[in-house]
C-alpha cells in the first residue's frame, strides 16, 4: 500500500548503513536551489517504523537539501516494506545515478548481496548468463545484469568493501585504480595500514604488478611494513618527477567535499592565472 503524505523532517530517519554519500558539493547547491524555486517535485520514498518515525529508503540527497532550503516538511510516498525490501529497492533506485563513487557501488552490491541472500530467491532462474553454480555467484549475476555488469565484476566490487577507509577514499579520488584496488582487498587489517602509512610519507600509490606481489606476498605471510616500503619506493617505468606538497599545508583553504584531485586542478589554474599575470605585467625590452 502506498501513499503520499507531508512529513516534518524530525521524523525521518537515514536508512541505517546505506551505502550512499550525501555530501555538501556544486551538485547538492543546485539541487538545494531547484528546490528554492520550486519545491521538492519527485516524493521521496519511506516506510513506517517505530514511535511514529519513517526510514528513507530514497531521497537522503533530496532530504539533506530540503534542510537546507529552510524546509519544515517534505512529501513522501510511504511505503509498506520488511528491511530486505526496502534495501534492495534501496539499492536499485540509486544505482543509476551518473557519478556513482567506487565505495558507493562497492556497499550497495554488498548490502542488495546480502538482502537478496536473506529473502532467499533463487537468483539462477532470473540471469541470462552462464554462471558457475554457487549461491554467491548467483546472488551477483541478478544483481549486476540490470547494469550491464558481470557476477564476477559485482564480486570483484563487493571486495573493496574490505579496504581499509583511507584506501577506499583513495580509490574514490582516483589516486589508486580499481583492479589494484582488488588485489590490495586480500591484505590484512595491519598490512593495510602499514600501506597506507607508506602511501602518505612517500606520495605514491600502487601499481597493478605491485598489489599483485603484495597480495601473495601477504597470504604467504611475508608482508612485514619494510617489505611493503621496499616494493613501493620502486621507480615505475613511467614515473615522473613530482613536487610534494603536505597535504596539512592546503587542505585547510578547500570545503571538506573537495576529493584531492579536484584541490589539485584549483592549484594548476590559480599558477596558470599567476604565470600569465606575472608576464603581462612584465615591462617589454
Amino acid at each position: 500500500m502506498k501513499n503520499i503524505e507531508m512529513i516534518q523532517l524530525d521524523r525521518l530517519k537515514p536508512f541505517e548503513n546505506h551505502p550512499y554519500k550525501v555530501v555538501e558539493n556544486e551538485e547538492m547547491n543546485n539541487l538545494t536551489q531547484s528546490i528554492n524555486e520550486n519545491g521538492i517535485l519527485s516524493p521521496i520514498i519511506v516506510r513506517p517504523i517505530e514511535n511514529g518515525e519513517y526510514e528513507i529508503i530514497s531521497g537522503h540527497r533530496r532530504l539533506f537539501a530540503g534542510k537546507q532550503a529552510g524546509l519544515t516538511k517534505i512529501p513522501a510516498m510511504v511505503c509498506e516494506m520488511d528491511r530486505d525490501t526496502a534495501a534492495v529497492t534501496l539499492v536499485d533506485s540509486n544505482l543509476h545515478r551518473e557519478n556513482i563513487l567506487p565505495s558507493e557501488k562497492a556497499y550497495a552490491y554488498k548490502l542488495k548481496a546480502e538482502a537478496l541472500s536473506h529473502q532467499g530467491k533463487r537468483t539462477d532462474l532470473t540471469s541470462g548468463q552462464f554462471v558457475p553454480k554457487s549461491d554467491d555467484n548467483r546472488t551477483s549475476a541478478e544483481i549486476g545484469e540490470p547494469y550491464g555488469e558481470s557476477y564476477k565484476t559485482v564480486q570483484r566490487y563487493i571486495r573493496l568493501t574490505n579496504l581499509h577507509p583511507k584506501l577506499l577514499e583513495y580509490v574514490d579520488e582516483g589516486r589508486i585504480a580499481f583492479t589494484p584496488a582488488v588485489e590490495l582487498s586480500y591484505l590484512n587489517d595491519i598490512e593495510q595500514q602499514d600501506l597506507i602509512e607508506i602511501i602518505e610519507s612517500e606520495d605514491c600509490t600502487p601499481s597493478l604488478s605491485q598489489a599483485v606481489r603484495m597480495k601473495k606476498l601477504s597470504q604467504q605471510g611475508l608482508l612485514a611494513d619494510d617489505k611493503i616500503l621496499e616494493i613501493m619506493s620502486e621507480e615505475k617505468a613511467n614515473q615522473k618527477e613530482r613536487i610534494k606538497i603536505p597535504t596539512e599545508r592546503v587542505r585547510k583553504f578547500f570545503p571538506k567535499s573537495y576529493s584531492n584531485t579536484q584541490i589539485e586542478e584549483v592549484i594548476i589554474k590559480l599558477c596558470e592565472a599567476h604565470y600569465k599575470r606575472k608576464h603581462r605585467d612584465e615591462p617589454e625590452r
